[in-house]
């Protein structure tokens, strides 16, 4: 049995490998007795499982217990598979330190980018075609081979995701382990276990494997795809990609989720309810102060009934990008100091909680204003029963895949393959959209017909009695290429996000001119009659948000205002009558949103926010009034 010693200096640098790795250590399962080994293995960079584990190709036979190992489910046509077996003649002892070894990762990437890399580093693709049991001769780059290893990646694919730096360097990171690693085979009674880790000095990501149980000469090594899952429904659904499963008795309904799932958010998110208080009226005539950190704020906040504080101590008002947490607090210690912000607004700003809520105004599938949707956490099997029907039925089955709380379309994919949108419950929690496969687009005359979505900004007064107002003015975004169903990693066909986007076009058109150019577009459809049914979708939403008490609507507490920015797309529906008409489709609510466009081109933004949320001056303000 092989011992690795630490000598006095080497021992300082195992301690702060420890005090570094630990918590990542843990995380992934790595027991204790082998961290002084892998650490060796780590600095030195010893790659020695071929010293140990060999790759043995095998003929299809006929699996007794289709769970107990998946051969060949990766490459159904080949004639032989692989599977990796212990080589050497003393085994491998599960109690012996040194018995955890490090696989390489043949190919890291992120999903936006994972196309154009097939194309253009030499080799990327044929080693994935071989890895992937594909065939494929010849040097160049082969358009049809490239998208067979994109929908195949979806069986070999694993990911993880860092834990700090921005927004964008926390997307998930998705990788193909080497020709070892990815033929380590499926079962449900595993002989070893196998966990990525980043090694931090060296920025790089490894898998790491290690055995269960004691293998003898000969022994296959495998590992569970599904590891931890306990629950047997779910277990066979994130299966799914390798093992075929019959979930023909299975309902495809969603209805809303019990308290508990609210409850739970509420623990999460550490909110404290606020105290019952009695509604305080800003006497007329007052001055307000306001504390703020937002500069858009501060730079545009001109109306003389309002003038900064920097203590916010004095203020009468509280206007903060950050979330506010503790209510409670507030609501004892300066019950009439106003907010921004309502307690258990995420009920509305979080894209699960968005579509679980909107189930209050719709029977089954939910309203007709919110595409359907699933939580991939929560209502896997019902997701993937509908989308077996849908295929049933002939109809279209794209999917948008979305995290639950990330911004301008970071780690959103639309894709039509159910091997892809299970993976993605492996990665950060997320929900999954019916995709508008046939939505009104707007002739840009450079471009063609694109895709397009709206903003409004919405002004919640009060949540009981509900008061809800919307800013006449809206804003646009386009796509920069013409829409159809297909090239959905194509970001400028299929997204109109695009002031975050580097190096792509910004169209801009004004609401006051794209309501003449789409009139005349689609002249049976009057820009007024699609915004009373835009706004009619709006009521409906805030109606159903706050016909619950908190925490399973939107707690009415009288010292809350806000505004939230509703982000929509406009699809083509037939009624009964077999007319064509204009749907709203709610795409997401957005908490403390964005608002530089409106204070560049509306610099009284502000000003008409304010007027309306604290001093209830609507009238003389450019908005409408909802409910």
């Amino acid at each position: 049995m092989e011992t690795v010693s630490v000598n006095g200096g080497e021992a300082e640098l195992y301690d702060a490998f420890l005090a570094l790795h630990t918590p990542a250590l843990k995380a992934a399962g790595i027991p204790p007795l082998y961290w002084k080994t892998l650490y060796h293995k780590l600095t030195s960079e010893v790659f020695d499982a071929g010293e140990v584990f060999g790759i043995m190709r095998v003929e299809e036979e006929e699996e007794d217990d289709e769970d107990e190992k998946v051969h060949s489910s990766s490459n159904p046509a080949a004639e032989v598979s692989c599977k990796v077996i212990v080589t050497r003649e003393s085994g491998l002892q599960a109690c012996d330190p040194a018995s955890i070894y490090l696989v390489d990762h043949a190919w890291t990437y992120r999903l936006e980018s994972a196309r154009q890399q097939l194309m253009e580093i030499p080799g990327l693709l044929g080693r994935m075609a071989s890895l992937m049991g594909l065939s494929f001769h010849g040097e160049a780059p082969d358009p049809d081979i490239v998208e067979l290893v994109l929908d195949s990646m979806w069986k070999f694919n694993q990911t993880y995701q860092l834990s700090q730096g921005s927004a964008e360097e926390k997307v998930p990171v998705w990788y193909i382990m080497d020709e070892f690693g990815s033929q380590v085979q499926h079962s449900s009674q595993p002989s070893c276990c196998m966990a990525p880790f980043f090694f931090a000095p060296q920025q790089m990501a490894y898998s790491v494997l290690w055995p269960i149980q004691d293998l003898d000469s000969g022994d296959e090594v495998t590992r569970d795809y599904a590891y931890g899952e306990a629950d047997s429904l779910v277990r066979k659904c994130r299966l799914l990609p390798w093992l075929p499963a019959d979930l023909e008795g299975l309902s495809d309904e969603t209805p809303e989720p019990t308290d508990l799932y609210y409850e739970t958010i509420l623990q999460e998110n550490k909110e404290k309810l606020p105290v019952e208080i009695s509604v305080h009226s800003v006497p007329e005539g007052s001055v307000l102060k306001v504390f703020s950190e937002m500069k858009q704020v501060l730079d545009h906040l001109k109306h003389p009934h309002f003038q900064f504080t920097e203590d916010e101590d004095e203020a009468d008002i509280i206007w903060k990008y950050s979330h506010i947490r503790d209510y409670r607090k507030l609501s004892e210690e300066r019950p009439h100091v106003l907010l921004n912000q309502y307690p258990c607004e995420t009920i509305l700003t979080t894209k699960d909680c968005l579509a679980s809520v909107a189930r209050r105004a719709g029977q089954g599938e939910g309203p007709r204003w919110l595409p359907r949707t699933f939580n991939l956490q929560t209502e896997l099997p019902q997701f993937i029963r509908h989308y077996q029907k849908r295929q049933e039925r002939g109809e279209d089955n794209h999917w948008i895949c979305k995290p639950w709380n990330l911004a301008r379309g970071l780690d959103t994919h639309i894709t039509n393959s159910l091997d892809y949108i299970i993976r993605q419950r492996e990665s950060t929690p997320k929900v999954v959209c019916k995709y508008l496969e046939d939505p009104v687009l707007f002739d840009r005359e450079e471009v063609g017909l694109v895709k397009f979505d709206i903003r409004y900004m919405v002004l919640l007064r009060s949540a009981q009695p509900l008061r809800l107002y919307a800013y006449n003015v809206f804003w646009l975004r386009f796509a920069n290429r013409p829409f159809s169903l297909d090239h959905f990693d194509d970001y400028q066909k299929h997204y109109t996000v695009m002031n975050y986007a580097e190096g792509v076009q910004l169209k801009q058109v004004h609401y006051d001119e794209f309501i003449p150019m789409f009139e005349r577009q689609y002249p049976q459809y009057p820009w007024k009659q699609v915004e009373r049914e835009i706004f009619k979708s709006f009521a409906e939403l805030f109606q159903a948000a706050s016909s619950r008490p908190a925490p399973y609507g939107i707690c009415p507490y009288p010292s809350s205002r806000a505004i939230y920015a509703i982000d929509l797309m406009l699809k083509w529906e037939q009624t009964g009558r077999g007319e064509r008409v204009m749907q709203p489709q709610i795409l997401e609510v957005n908490f403390s949103p964005d608002c530089h466009r409106a204070c560049l081109y509306h610099p009284s933004f502000y000003d008409h926010m304010f007027q309306t949320l604290f001093l209830d001056q609507a009238d003389e303000c450019p908005v409408t009034q909802i409910v």
